[in-house]
């Protein structure tokens, strides 16, 4: 007969279950013994198909709920702790109601209770046992374990057993946030993120992004998106911080149709500067938009900087950009000296403005509006009552206005304007085409987005298809009212000239 290893004989134990003592705390993790866990799920009134999907946790979680109602009625006096817990070097002592809070310190108090007694089932019955009227839980003998981590965030989570509400601030989140995953504090961990949610800034999206995608938080992860989604352009885009942003949640953000940007110009900057401080870690401040120009002008004029190796990883972030969006000659003429997009690139762009302009304005290049549309965006602040800016696009000129009513009502819309209106900016015209055509087709889409209590609301029109000439009431969209206390307001425009 073949004789077994003594780790494989130590495998193969049944893990005995029940009042007769057919049991015993496990030591290791689930060894497959199905008869040892149906035992024990008869014993702790678990069911046993649950346990087959986790047997160890649910198991331990049963234990936790029973002995945490059990011991609520348990008074804690001075001096009487029932467990000393040391970390690095550091010691708490804890009580049982408070220890069985947390799902990691009960497993950690019930193996050092089954290691340090001769009969650990009975231990586990006299605690599982409820407690009767007149009767009080007796605690075992002082228990002591440890744990290998060690913070004042740490110590925080702890002092959360006893106070339930412990203060904390923004600079120590991240770190009760660790401690709560450690010690499986659930409620705790929970209110790490809704207070992560409500104070995302330039300078912690990044680090409470990534603490979401190592805890799996889709609440936290999809609260960072949208945060940046509003406020890469016009706040994080003006700011040092910029540098930090991971590249995966900035691709993320640019395939948003949410998006927010003043125009394609600024988008564009604000992905050029980010890719400058990738390459200059030890520039502390933001340069202006001619020193970035002239860092890429720097490069190999042989190949754009996008063919070359530096810049090819960064080839997705780009494609994301609606070029054709930039409409300014100047603007273009500059792209194409600093010699950073492939020449095919921006040849196809000119091509498709040529083609636009000799068809009336028409842009056969463009057909969905929710990837390929012109965007252009209002930061509605707290100090406007109005607020509207002039856009021109193949000689066809658009106002795009914002209108506060009372303390919570809004509207937007947009409007198609004369180039000889008072009022009307002459450079807008000066060196770029007029349309002299009476009526031109737009579809188009209004959005609004504001922060309410840590939540977006979102407003929009739908996708309207209509004709702009220069009189009421065909020279007007149709307006987007907005019903908020949200304050900014982030109105977006996005709109193409069908063929007509």
């Amino acid at each position: 007969m073949k004789m077994l290893h003594p780790q494989h004989r130590a495998r193969l134990e049944r893990r005995m279950v029940g009042s007769t003592n057919r049991w015993r705390f496990p030591k290791e993790p689930f060894s497959g013994d199905l008869l040892g866990l149906s035992q024990m799920c008869k014993a702790l009134n678990v069911d046993f198909e649950e346990a087959l999907k986790n047997p160890d946790r649910l198991c331990i979680s049963q234990i936790q709920k029973i002995l945490s109602g059990n011991l609520k009625k348990k008074t804690i006096r001075s001096g009487e702790a029932d467990v000393i817990l040391t970390c690095l070097g550091s010691k708490w002592e804890l009580h049982q109601p408070q220890l069985f809070q947390s799902e990691t310190l009960a497993k950690l108090y019930l193996m050092a209770l089954a290691q340090g007694t001769t009969s650990p089932t009975k231990e586990l019955e006299r605690l599982l046992a409820p407690a009767s009227k007149g009767r009080t839980v007796q605690s075992p003998k002082l228990t002591a374990f440890s744990l290998g981590c060690c913070s004042p965030a740490f110590a925080t989570a702890l002092k959360n057993l006893y106070l339930g509400e412990v203060e904390m601030d923004m600079d120590d989140v991240l770190g009760v946030l660790a401690s709560a995953h450690i010690l499986q504090l659930g409620s705790l961990f929970q209110r790490c993120v809704a207070m992560m949610v409500n104070g995302l800034t330039p300078s912690t999206i990044k680090d409470f992004y990534l603490a979401g995608c190592k805890y799996k938080e889709e609440q936290l992860t999809t609260a960072c998106e949208k945060w940046l989604e509003m406020n890469l352009v016009p706040l994080v885009g003006t700011q040092i911080h910029l540098r930090k942003i991971p590249q995966e949640l900035l691709h993320k953000v640019l395939r948003s149709p949410r998006l927010f940007t003043f125009n394609e110009y600024h988008l564009l900057k604000t992905l050029l500067l980010w890719v400058f401080l990738q390459l200059n870690h030890r520039i502390q401040t933001v340069p202006v938009h001619e020193t970035v120009l002239a860092f890429f002008n720097s490069f190999p004029k042989k190949y754009s900087f996008l063919d070359q190796d530096t810049g090819q990883s960064l080839v997705p972030l780009f494609l994301c950009l609606r070029l054709h969006g930039i409409i300014k000659g100047k603007t273009l003429e500059e792209l194409r000296h600093v010699n950073f997009f492939p020449e095919s690139w921006l040849l196809r762009v000119t091509a498709n403005h040529y083609h636009a302009l000799e068809s009336g304005g028409d842009m056969a290049h463009v057909k969905d509006l929710t990837t390929q549309a012109m965007r252009f965006g209002l930061l509605f602040n707290q100090e406007y009552t109005t607020h509207s800016e002039i856009i021109a696009i193949y000689g066809f000129f658009f106002e795009i206005k914002g209108i506060k009513h009372d303390t919570t009502s809004y509207s937007f819309y947009m409007q198609r304007v004369r180039h000889t209106d008072l009022g009307f900016p002459s450079s807008l015209c000066e060196h770029g085409p007029v349309s002299l055509r009476a009526e031109r087709l737009v579809k188009y889409e209004i959005r609004a987005q504001t922060l309410v209590d840590g939540k977006w609301q979102e407003f929009r029109t739908n996708q309207i298809t209509q004709k702009f000439g220069f009189v009421k009431p065909s020279c007007k969209s149709h307006a987007l009212k907005v019903q908020t206390v949200g304050i900014p307001i982030y109105a977006s425009f996005s709109f193409i000239f069908p063929i007509s």
